[in-house]
């Protein structure tokens, strides 16, 4: 083959590969919203029938069950319910879709075999699988005056036994500095050193992202709500230590918060976060190491977002970025969060609209996992925007 011929081949198979590449994921005629109404239409309610508020659960999936995580109270919808706030872990059997127990997690002032909580909500669960017979379940306590330095602590369940340890211990931070109790002030005196300048605060430093797996390594984004305090952070393999790997809180006038963080094809590290200043639309940071990253910036395929939780994960090779969009629906209620978008895309440039989750209920906070080829979720509702009960669904 000659050397014209040769060029002209590579030129055509370049070109296929741009065109294959540039390919919709979604069908011709895909309906976000018919899509978003069926998968919600095949949901069950998680929360125990005594919960009057609920919020931001997290799951994790083995053989045939879920195994939710939620923070609860008895008292009102919301979270706000003070020291009222516990935590709880459901099991739900994915071939009936039913609950099919509910076990105590953690709640105030409780008395474990080998410690004695302080009085303060149990708040923002989280859970990942440890081995074979064993999730972890991680919550904060805190004392939400902040009077006191408030303590990440886990749990470990046994899977065989259906049961939890009867201990429970102090999760770590790793900063330059060295190892600490997971509380608010290393944390913020971390950031403080690369020239954070807000003020810290005594509570609501929490395990905010999805686990996820990227390279051997497990990552999160961890945050301090009040504190406007963002980082991307490993977890060590004892899963006991959550590591700061870097920073992002700029432009701190727009109090960033509440993250979802992934890598990009090229290995860029893309964050999305909530905004609680100004139009609180979502702005987006990026950095090559993770330990260096931009200023937030909005992003022209996210408009007019809402300050709530979004979600960013990659399933099989593609992304999804979910984020909450303050538009009213059809019959009249008020921007809140009510509406919340799936996007899809190959690179994290170029995005899709999936799903389009519209309730007159809310639809917020969810979380999503992938199970032996399926993704699960679990979601925040409640009447009038609020948040009274956590639900659990199939999303394809």
């Amino acid at each position: 083959m000659s050397r014209k011929y040769s060029c002209l081949l590579i030129t055509l198979m370049m070109l296929a590969g741009s065109v294959a590449f540039a390919d919709p994921l979604l069908k011709e005629g895909w309906n976000a919203k018919q899509a978003g109404d069926k998968v919600m239409a095949g949901m069950i309610k998680v929360s125990a029938a005594q919960v009057k508020g609920a919020h931001d659960a997290d799951l994790a999936l083995v053989g045939e069950r879920a195994y939710v995580v939620e923070h609860d109270n008895d008292i009102k919808p919301g979270h706000g319910a003070g020291n009222a706030q516990y935590c709880v872990l459901t099991v739900i059997n994915l071939k009936s879709m039913q609950v099919e127990r509910v076990i105590p997690m953690a709640k105030s002032a409780e008395a474990f075999a080998n410690v004695r909580l302080p009085s303060g909500a149990c708040f923002v669960p989280r859970v990942i699988r440890l081995d074979e017979h064993t999730l972890r379940c991680y919550f904060a306590c805190e004392d939400q005056s902040g009077r006191r330095q408030s303590q990440t602590w886990y749990r470990d369940f046994d899977l065989r036994s259906q049961a939890f340890s009867p201990d429970i211990h102090r999760v770590k931070l790793k900063t330059a500095d060295g190892v600490f109790d997971l509380e608010p002030r290393y944390f913020h005196a971390d950031a403080a050193k690369q020239g954070f300048q807000e003020p810290a605060k005594a509570f609501g430093l929490y395990l905010l992202d999805a686990f996820k797996q990227i390279d051997g390594r497990t990552l999160l984004a961890i945050n301090n709500f009040p504190g406007a305090q963002n980082a991307l952070a490993t977890l060590n393999e004892a899963r006991d230590t959550i590591e700061v790997i870097g920073h992002y809180n700029e432009p701190a006038e727009a109090r960033l918060t509440e993250s979802s963080v992934n890598r990009l094809p090229d290995g860029t590290w893309m964050a999305i976060c909530r905004s609680e200043s100004g139009n609180r639309n979502y702005r987006f940071v990026t950095s090559a190491d993770g330990k260096s990253w931009t200023r937030g910036e909005e992003r022209p395929f996210v408009s007019k977002g809402s300050n709530s939780k979004p979600t960013f994960d990659k399933f099989d090779g593609i992304y999804y970025l979910g984020w909450q969009e303050a538009s009213k629906i059809m019959d009249g209620h008020g921007a809140g969060r009510y509406i919340f978008n799936l996007d899809v895309s190959r690179d994290g440039k170029i995005w899709e609209r999936k799903y389009r989750f519209e309730s007159n209920d809310s639809f917020q906070y969810p979380t999503f996992r992938q199970h032996e080829g399926s993704t699960w979720f679990t979601v925040t509702q409640g009447k009038g925007g609020s948040t009274d009960r956590i639900m659990f669904g199939k999303l394809e």
